[in-house]
């Protein structure tokens, strides 16, 4: 039997089904809900239990200490209510990107392969309308014959065409149909906007931006708002791939830094094979050594969970406050996700 939670910001109650989490079903039901990796990995849809009663899943000591749990905080992503409770998000009104969600159908525009195993798909809306999104959100993309998943948008808010940078899995039924079956015209539905790691307009502090492979999606849309918009100060963007073979929209960047003096784009070669012309070593090895003090910084983050697991305290040893640290995990939907299991890059 379900459980009714009220949620407080919105001042709605939710039905939360049997072994269903207070952000699944919030999610739902149409609420913006402020939340990241969705895995208990993160912290950003940390949240007070005002009243009633809560299981919490498995989750890592960065997003959720035991003293703020025995403080009654709790991630709405791994709480799934025992009893009837009201809960409430931590964090400014900025925490939270207000767009609605809409389900919409569209169709396929244009397909290219970025890398050996990442797909650019680019996607327009049947109503002909721009996505309303935050830069660094996602949507659920839904393909015919194979089943939803979470992608993040790599364009520009207000842009017609919503890209995409789609990674193939093995044996991934929907990554795929779009590396070996998807084609120019195919229908799709796409539902959105979702996620909280995403730019925050007001600061105007230094930006750490770090991807790692298809993470470049999120961090796309974030660096190229960012300097569309006029921001004028320190913008650093780090990229780790395994190989050269792994790197694109490397001229891209260097382009965007050529005109953009506060831009700097570092790719970084984790399994490099002889001499290359780019800097070699962990993603977060390369950030150590070059910024060894982020107090003040705004960090952006996107890419697989072995990497953002190892990034979390680095960062925070460095004097990045919790707050100012936005994370978007990349994960496989299909199992039930154990922060300390590896898991698959799926966006």
């Amino acid at each position: 039997m379900g459980k009714s939670v009220k949620i407080r910001q919105v001042g709605r109650e939710i039905e939360v089904a049997q072994e269903r989490t207070i952000l699944e079903a919030a999610l739902a039901q149409g609420i913006a809900y402020p939340h990241g990796c969705r895995s208990g990995r993160c912290g950003s849809c940390k949240s007070r239990l005002i009243e009633g009663e809560v299981d919490l899943l498995p989750h890592t000591p960065f997003a959720l200490t035991p003293e703020e749990r025995n403080l009654g905080l709790i991630l709405a992503c791994r709480a799934q209510p025992k009893t009837d409770a009201t809960v409430a998000w931590l964090g400014k009104d900025e925490e939270r990107a207000d767009h609605p969600v809409h389900a919409m159908q569209a169709q396929v525009t244009a397909l290219d392969d970025a890398t050996h195993d990442i797909k650019r798909v680019r996607i327009e809306l049947e109503s002909g309308l721009p996505l309303s999104f935050s830069a660094g959100q996602y949507a659920q993309l839904s393909f015919p014959g194979a089943p939803t998943r979470d992608y993040s948008m790599a364009n520009q808010p207000g842009e017609r065409e919503l890209e995409f940078h789609i990674r193939r899995i093995p044996n991934g039924a929907a990554s795929e149909l779009v590396a070996t079956r998807l084609a120019v015209g195919d229908k799709v539905t796409v539902r959105g906007p979702f996620g909280s790691a995403f730019l925050r307009h007001r600061h105007t502090g230094p930006i750490l931006a770090i991807a790692g492979g298809s993470g470049m999606a999120p961090m796309k849309s974030i660096v190229d708002t960012a300097l569309s918009h006029g921001f004028r100060q320190p913008i650093h963007f780090y990229f780790g791939v395994r190989q050269e073979r792994d790197l694109y929209l490397v001229d891209h960047f260097q382009t965007l830094c050529e005109r953009n003096p506060n831009l700097t784009f570092i790719p970084v070669l984790s399994q490099a094979e002889g001499s290359v012309g780019y800097r070699t070593g962990t993603v977060i090895q390369a950030i150590a050594e070059d910024l060894p003090d982020l107090d003040g910084w705004q960090t952006y983050m996107a890419g697989p969970p072995a990497m953002t697991d190892a990034a979390m305290p680095i960062l925070l040893d460095s004097r990045l406050r919790q707050d100012d640290l936005h994370v978007d995990v990349f994960f496989t939907p299909e199992t039930t996700v154990r922060p300390e299991q590896e898991l698959e890059d799926v966006k």
